[in-house]
């Protein structure tokens, strides 16, 4: 199969799934109009929505999927979509969580919900009902996204972050180091809740002896070296679920502290080697990683297991194909 993935680049799944796709013998590439410091690059052809307008007619007639993800097709109105229905294409919407995340449905199940980056309510329900006029089966990364959509398509898949686990060679935390070195890496501070994380450093810098470094707006590979180095890291605890730095972190054999929901905490695979934390019991959660190093490491050795039986591209990339095969 050839396989159209676009038009946004999020946390550089369009390259990792198409990398995939391409080891089990099919074309696949991401067109990509969202350019970041983050530099992905990878399968990627890096372009803007005039040029894929301008060369809508041969992509449309070079692919037999199309992927779309967060919210975004060939058109900035969906015009395309009528037309590559009546071209018999295989059409799926990919969504992300800020691309669809209702802000009053969001505070439901969860009261740190920030949803700031989200369009108004009534754009996302007017983009959604457009869009699953011609696209009858949807995706998410997990069940905090699942509810937002779920009422609009036929079907929704739940498919988790891809990443491809042979970048990632383990580092767990040594046991014997007096200052263990915490990392965060907030690509949006008001949604990952860095004041909360960075009061909280504050108020254990009293009591404990650690190093902290915030990461912001560096390339994706650089980054990756410095996370290598960490001890503890702390991703995000007011969303309710976890993301891709998570997930890096897991396969690099980190301890990683994110907010899981407690009422989706069974959608996950069991076991799930997180430390969850939200502002309430953040302060506890780092101290009780702080004051117990083979924790520390115990944690970090279930998430790189975790990582590499739930997030290996290749394994994800199965996933897909069975529900391309359902389009």
């Amino acid at each position: 199969m050839n396989i159209f993935h676009g038009i946004v680049e999020i946390a550089g799944q369009m390259g990792i799934l198409s990398d995939a796709l391409k080891a089990k013998g099919h074309y696949s590439v991401g067109y990509n109009t969202f350019h970041s410091y983050l530099g992905y690059k990878d399968h990627l052809v890096n372009t803007d929505l005039n040029q894929i307008k301008a060369n809508q007619e041969d992509i449309i007639h070079s692919f037999d999927i199309f992927h779309f993800h967060y919210n975004t097709t060939l058109h900035e109105n969906y015009e395309d979509l009528p037309y590559l229905q009546s071209k018999h294409k295989k059409m799926i919407m990919h969504h992300w969580g800020n691309d669809v995340r209702f802000h009053d449905l969001a505070k439901v199940n969860n009261p740190y919900a920030y949803t700031g980056d989200s369009p108004p309510n009534e754009v996302m329900h007017e983009n959604l009902t457009k869009i699953s006029k011609y696209i009858k089966h949807a995706i998410v990364q997990d069940y905090e996204v699942y509810d937002y959509v779920k009422d609009y398509y036929e079907k929704v898949h739940v498919v988790p972050i891809a990443i491809d686990i042979s970048k990632f060679y383990p580092h767990f935390p040594k046991v014997d180091k007096d200052k263990p070195l915490i990392l965060h890496a907030p690509t949006n501070p008001d949604f990952k809740g860095t004041t909360y994380i960075e009061n909280t450093l504050a108020e254990l810098r009293k009591t404990h002896a650690f190093d902290y470094q915030r990461i912001e707006k560096m390339n994706h590979d650089e980054v990756i070296k410095l996370y290598e180095k960490a001890d503890i890291i702390v991703d995000q605890v007011l969303c309710g679920s976890y993301g891709l730095l998570s997930v890096e972190s897991m396969a690099l054999g980190k301890p990683v502290i994110t907010y899981i929901r407690p009422d989706l905490i069974t959608k996950f695979p069991s076991v799930l080697p997180i430390v969850n934390a939200n502002p309430d019991n953040l302060y506890n959660q780092i101290k009780l990683l702080l004051d117990n190093p083979m924790l520390r490491l115990n944690v970090g050795i279930l998430g790189r297991e975790y990582a590499m039986r739930v997030h290996g591209h290749h394994a994800v990339a199965d996933q897909l194909l069975s529900i391309y095969s359902q389009l």
